[in-house]
């Protein structure tokens, strides 16, 4: 469906050059909810918007459906951006608008007949929840409102793409369920390949069947969604790992532990008692610090962060490591 070959994106900057984007390769697969993480300055944003031409790659080249667009102009990019909806963090709705003429914009832009308009506005309100809001203001609406309201907005000329620019950033946990909630129920309903960046791992969990991992412009990782979770190969990776798992431990609690490890189970090992066969194999005792199992992909994911005793000597800190990696991935934890 998506198909971008050596793309970069490269700017002035401060005398010389600066490479938002950076000889990109990545494919997205129809019907996928494919997304891009990284942290700030990544280049996520900047690589999105290269898919509908808000932004214009330096070089390289852009399909879509096999069809090369990257020097697309006039109604040929018109046409284009119709079958390409696009969501921002903040929701850019028409404020003195209501809901229902906030969705009616769009049909009217594309010159839709006027008797089509109102059942196809009703029909996208109802699909994310939003039917009895068509008289509401945005300024009557909670965050995940106006974003639902968005989407409905960007479904409304029937794309074959959604690219979602950090769609939930602006909100808070409920608001971000809300609008995770309409995704999920129109993945069931509507044929749509949604691309969508985020630096919130938990809604990369949930949402994504792959993920690329993006960092100073490069595309570092890239895999299935479970994979790039339960395995994380690159450092840029990682990070974001440990960043979704962390937590603050009590400067009292702190004083009477040991060192701190980090340890993610994939699959048949997250049922597995493996804190208890290493009591019984190596006579040590490995206290819990924190835990929980959750699913990605329909796949359950363990993690642990356990503590080493101090005194433990080497060999023995060794050989239980070494027990552990043949179960899980481990890592030393860190607080960040």
């Amino acid at each position: 469906m998506i198909r971008l070959e050596n793309v970069s994106v490269t700017y002035a900057h401060e005398g010389g050059t600066f490479n938002a984007v950076d000889r990109v390769d990545l494919e997205v697969k129809e019907g996928e909810f494919f997304g891009i993480v990284g942290t700030s300055g990544a280049g996520k944003s900047t690589l999105v918007r290269t898919i509908n031409l808000l932004e214009r790659p330096t070089s390289g080249k852009i399909y879509i459906a096999d069809k090369e667009i990257t020097n697309l102009k006039g109604k040929d990019l018109s046409l284009l951006r119709q079958s390409i909806g696009m969501i921002f963090q903040h929701f850019n709705l028409i404020k003195n608008a209501t809901v229902f003429d906030n969705v009616a914009f769009a049909l009217k832009a594309s010159n839709t007949p006027k008797p089509a308009i109102r059942p196809k506005v009703i029909e996208l309100l109802a699909l994310v929840g939003l039917e009895k809001y068509e008289h509401k203001y945005p300024n009557d609406l909670s965050g995940g409102q106006k974003q639902r309201v968005a989407i409905a907005r960007a479904l409304a000329n029937s794309p074959k793409i959604l690219l979602c620019d950090e769609a939930t950033s602006a909100l808070d946990p409920d608001n971000t369920k809300e609008v995770m909630h309409s995704l999920i129920k129109i993945r069931k309903t509507y044929p749509l390949t949604v691309v969508f960046i985020t630096h919130q791992m938990e809604v990369a969990k949930s949402l994504f069947d792959r993920v690329a991992v993006m960092s100073q412009g490069r595309i570092v990782e890239c895999g299935s969604t479970y994979q790039v979770f339960s395995k994380p190969k690159s450092a840029e990776a990682q990070k974001l790992l440990e960043r979704s798992l962390s937590f603050a431990l009590p400067f009292e609690i702190k004083q009477h532990i040991g060192e701190l490890y980090r340890l993610i189970f994939k699959e048949e090992c997250a049922y597995e008692p493996i804190i208890a066969e290493i009591s019984r194999k190596f006579g040590v005792e490995l206290s819990i610090i924190a835990g929980n199992i959750e699913y990605i992909n329909n796949k359950p994911l363990g993690s642990l962060v356990v503590s080493l005793r101090r005194d433990l000597d080497e060999k023995m800190k060794s050989d239980v490591l070494f027990y552990l990696k043949e179960k899980a991935f481990v890592s030393t934890y860190k607080e960040i």
